[in-house]
């Protein structure tokens, strides 16, 4: 369990179940759901790179000929493909039961209180209380749309939010990048040359700093626990 700074520098535990793992994205997004949900963060540090699909993304969506080494994993949330590269994203899961003071029925709502949570940590953003704004490529991709409790700076999506829901409670699926070059992901779908500049064109999520992702890490979980 991460320990957080209470006033005075006293260390005190998390009210939140923190558990770091490492290793492929296929084995994280696997894992199950528990039968019995207690408030939760997954945190997952990827050891390959990984495209990992939306779960209603068609498999044939990938360029077997440009996919190399990259691992193709599907997860049970739904969206766009995110690609996930080793030290340039943070990707963690917040699981809350259905009996939580925090959750909500309506899903067009049910993610704004942990958008807000990340606006907290970031000290930046805000938080897309609309409906879901497709565009071109947002089937595609997941940071080509918005959805809401998504978090945006000047428009551009800074931290995407997919959820998967049982009778249990829900596993937010979440992600920020530390770099990102618009042309990877791209390049490892079946589109023309033309498609894929112009979805690269679309693809500008504001990112932070690989060097910066374990502090944001911390200032999260202190954020989490102050809801």
């Amino acid at each position: 369990m991460v320990p957080r700074v209470a006033p005075h520098g006293v260390l005190t535990p998390l009210t939140w179940k923190v558990e770091r793992s490492s290793g492929p994205a296929s084995v994280f997004h696997s894992r199950e759901m528990p039968a019995v949900i207690e408030r939760s963060v997954w945190i997952h540090e990827v050891s390959a790179p990984a495209l990992v699909l939306g779960s209603a993304q068609r498999a044939d969506i990938v360029d077997t000929a440009t996919i190399g080494s990259v691992e193709i994993v599907r997860r049970r949330s739904g969206g766009g493909a995110v690609l996930l590269i080793p030290g340039e994203v943070l990707w963690l899961d917040v699981l809350l039961a259905r009996e939580d003071p925090l959750w909500v029925d309506d899903i067009g709502k049910s993610s704004h209180w942990l958008g807000a949570v990340w606006v907290d940590a970031l000290g930046v953003g805000e938080v897309h209380h609309g409906s879901l704004i497709k565009t071109r490529w947002s089937s595609s991709a997941c940071f080509a749309g918005l959805g809401p409790g998504e978090v945006t700076v000047d428009g551009r999506k800074l931290v995407g939010i997919s959820q998967r829901r049982t009778r249990a409670g829900a596993r937010f699926q979440c992600a920020i990048y530390g770099s990102f070059d618009p042309a990877r992901l791209p390049s490892l779908l079946g589109l023309s040359a033309d498609e894929r500049a112009a979805m690269s064109a679309e693809l500008a999520p504001v990112v932070t700093s690989p060097a910066l992702l374990s502090e944001l890490l911390v200032r999260f979980l202190a954020a989490l626990d102050s809801v």
